[in-house]
């Protein structure tokens, strides 16, 4: 039976890819700060639902509360890191930017970190993390938001490269949505949203091909495109 663990589990798309895995078969560890919101689905799946309290505000009671939750799990086979914090701030408030990479910067990197470690000892595993188009460039409105995912996809990419030069069986996806209808989702003009529901199921096919990268929905691989080579004069314009 696989084992799965989802840090940001508790709503939106780390809610939604729980819940599929649970109707896949998988023993689930969901992890969040309002765990209150998880009390249907642990009267639905009972043994098979793990449900961790976890703030990556606070990296060392988080490593140690995901280091508890495999062990109460007897194990762990695929780790998604689904948790994120996002501001529109015109104002450039400098507490929205610090927040910002608290939890999307350093809270990420304290769990993938605590994955690599774990899955190289087991010598397998598979590490995901729901980055954001957001990463491809800068962004007026958030430049914390941007850059911090712009900082995950890199850093997903080097765990890539660092397994495969260990030749070792630990796959790595870097996950890119565009717009998801959760409270991630800000700002006027927003086309293409898709349910979390959805998003959950594209995510698991990525996770089933191993796949190292996959936009969500597939239809904002153009979106994509078109931000990396737009010029800056143009893309400034925006």
């Amino acid at each position: 039976m696989k084992k799965a663990i989802i840090i940001g589990a508790t709503s939106g798309i780390g809610y939604a890819l729980g819940k599929l895995l649970l109707e896949k078969g998988f023993h689930v560890g969901m992890c969040g700060r309002r765990t209150g919101l998880l009390n249907d689905l642990k009267k639905e799946y009972g043994g098979r639902l793990h449900v961790q309290k976890l703030d990556l505000s606070d990296t060392a009671k988080s490593i140690k509360g995901v280091a508890g939750l495999i062990k109460k799990m007897d194990g762990m086979d695929l780790l998604v890191v689904s948790s994120g914090v996002g501001f529109l701030n015109h104002e450039m408030d400098l507490k929205k930017e610090m927040d910002t990479i608290s939890i999307n910067v350093a809270g990420f990197t304290a769990m993938a970190n605590a994955a690599v470690k774990y899955f190289e000892k087991k010598c397998s595993g598979h590490i995901a993390a729901i980055s954001s188009i957001a990463a491809v460039r800068g962004g007026s409105e958030s430049p914390a938001y941007n850059a911090s995912k712009a900082y995950m996809s890199s850093y997903m990419e080097g765990l890539r490269q660092r397994m495969s030069r260990r030749g070792a069986e630990i796959y790595v996806t870097d996950i890119q949505p565009g717009f998801v209808n959760t409270a991630m989702a800000k700002g006027d003009g927003l086309f293409w949203v898709a349910p979390p529901e959805k998003a959950a199921r594209q995510i698991f096919r990525a996770i089933q091909k191993r796949k190292t990268h996959v936009y969500i929905t597939r239809r904002w691989r153009l979106i994509a495109w078109l931000l990396k080579i737009a010029p800056a004069f143009i893309y400034d314009r925006f």
